[in-house]
């Protein structure tokens, strides 16, 4: 078992920026591939970007590439979420996904555990 606990969302104006975190439970993390996703309201959950456990090379979505960063700390047992240059649309409740495969994968159904979510906020 994982429990995946996210921080760092808010209110942040168009430009700004905001680091989200995702803290780990469990002795596995190291070997779990992980995942942020993001669902506005009255929109389907969509990834972000994800990052695989054995340091390959981090995957983003078009619409963050550039401006998002995926990063972790198997030490710490934590994934961050470095968002840049934040734009109104990207206002949602961003979540933090766990995964036992050795890929990324940009689906839903194949991540295992899920944190509550944190709330961004940027407003124009």
């Amino acid at each position: 078992q994982v429990q995946l606990v996210e921080s760092g969302g808010g209110l942040v104006q168009a430009g700004g920026s905001l680091r989200l975190s995702c803290a780990a439970s469990g002795r596995t993390f190291r070997r779990y591939t992980m995942g942020w996703f993001r669902q506005a309201p009255g929109k389907e959950r969509e990834f972000v970007a994800g990052m695989s456990w054995n340091g390959g090379s981090p995957y983003y979505a078009d619409s963050v590439k550039g401006r998002f960063t995926i990063s972790r700390d198997n030490a710490k047992s934590t994934v961050y979420l470095q968002m840049n240059s934040l734009k109104p649309e990207d206002t949602a409740v961003y979540y933090c996904a766990a995964d036992r495969s050795d890929y990324v994968s940009g689906r839903t159904g194949e991540y295992d555990y899920w944190g509550q979510g944190t709330q961004v906020t940027v407003s124009s």
